[in-house]
């Protein structure tokens, strides 16, 4: 499977919250590298890995996930009801 990027809304309220994101994905295999934006609660995943699985590894962790609005594998922004209803 080629490297792929997931972008994920994960909400986190303090450091701990970004601890056990980094905790999770640091075990989770495929992983090449991550980006933990707090400010934006923002979590970029680069690797093997898919999207599918990101979610799932990272909803473990308590905290509230979503795929990224604007990043989701799906229709282009311009038509943001059939990129809704196509996830």
């Amino acid at each position: 499977m080629a490297s792929q990027t997931t972008v994920l809304k994960v909400g986190m309220s303090c450091q701990g919250c970004v601890g056990a994101v980094k905790r999770v994905l640091g075990k989770l295999e495929g992983v090449e590298s991550y980006d933990i934006d707090f400010d934006a609660q923002k979590v970029t995943v680069k690797g093997n890995v898919p999207p599918e699985t990101v979610l799932q590894t990272v909803t473990k962790t308590g905290k509230k996930t979503a795929y990224w609005e604007a990043e989701a594998p799906a229709e282009p922004e311009a038509k943001p009801a059939e990129a809704v209803a196509a996830a």
